[in-house]
């Protein structure tokens, strides 16, 4: 990528700037579904076997669920190297904080209670947990109805999503899988507010967009680097990525910048290796990242659909 050292944005800390977004959300790794708290789920007698309230609590541990309706009426049970939403970890008894007659939680009590509860089986499931990993601690709550009947029970899972509260579909069991959060190359990530969030056409307004990923195990088989040392290999690493997906562009002339991740030392403990290398920009005042349109694949061929970014002032 002769001359385009000034297309290059080095990340400072070890969270990588692709988890930007995870600022001040998903304290504990905890995710709460937002299940219907006030209609529930409809039963019949001809399809209590089936109803979502029934499949959830009846789930076996590495039992892995899916829907598509917001309120989750239509969960299904779907075998595991399926796309999924939630794989089962186990479940969780909040009736000691929450005895008969006591009021329906509020949002941030469920999630508590859910962190108190869930985070255990979630990292006995896996063996370790990364933090800053693929995925994150769920849990399925009572709907209103149920928990005026008594029920106390949460539902215990993985599942992987953004801060925004966008579910990313997963395919493959989470046990013994590379819990490093990385994307396919071409790949492109939503831009939510001035962070990052799931994958979407890169057609449509991004943040970043996949253009690689690096395994570090590799270059540093003696055990955690420190930051700047990840920093210096994936200079090197990325490079050569970001040169082949771009056709040699010069980044600067679409005031687009390359980036990586890097790895924390309880990630690399838990053992994630994997980093992003990526493509997207950065707003001057450092307030966040930038729209990007289109992809940046071969931009540097004639005749591909330019790239349109964030101007200088960031406006």
């Amino acid at each position: 990528m002769s001359g385009n050292t000034a297309g290059w944005l080095h990340p400072t800390s070890t969270v990588g700037s692709t988890r930007l977004y995870m600022v001040g959300a998903f304290v504990g790794a905890l995710v709460l579904l937002a299940f219907s708290a006030v209609a529930g789920w409809p039963i019949t007698k001809s399809r209590a076997a089936e109803d979502p309230a029934t499949l959830a609590a009846n789930a076996a541990i590495g039992t892995c669920l899916t829907w598509t309706r917001s309120d989750a009426g239509d969960l299904a049970v779907v075998d595991c190297g399926q796309p999924h939403l939630f794989e089962v970890t186990g479940s969780a008894d909040i009736s000691a904080q929450y005895p008969a007659g006591a009021p329906f939680p509020n949002e941030a009590a469920w999630q508590k209670a859910a962190a108190g509860g869930c985070t255990a089986s979630a990292t006995g499931y896996l063996g370790k947990l990364d933090p800053m990993g693929r995925y994150v601690v769920g849990a399925l709550k009572p709907t209103g109805a149920q928990w005026t009947s008594g029920d106390r029970s949460l539902r215990c899972g993985l599942q992987r999503s953004t801060p925004s509260g966008q579910l990313v579909p997963t395919a493959g069991t989470a046990r013994g899988a590379d819990q490093s959060n990385v994307y396919p190359a071409g790949d492109c990530l939503a831009l939510v507010g001035k962070a990052a969030g799931g994958p979407v056409k890169c057609g449509d307004t991004h943040s970043y967009e996949i253009v690689g990923i690096v395994d570090l195990r590799g270059q540093f088989p003696d055990g955690y680097p420190p930051v700047g040392q990840q920093q210096t290999a994936l200079g090197k690493l990325c490079q050569p990525l970001v040169a082949s997906y771009t056709s040699n562009a010069n980044l600067g002339q679409y005031q687009l910048s390359a980036t990586w991740d890097t790895i924390s030392e309880q990630s690399w403990a838990a053992g994630s290796y994997r980093v992003n290398c990526k493509i997207g920009v950065s707003l001057p005042d450092g307030s966040g990242l930038g729209p990007v349109t289109n992809s940046v694949r071969n931009i540097g061929k004639a005749g591909v659909p330019a790239v349109t970014s964030a101007p200088p002032s960031g406006g």
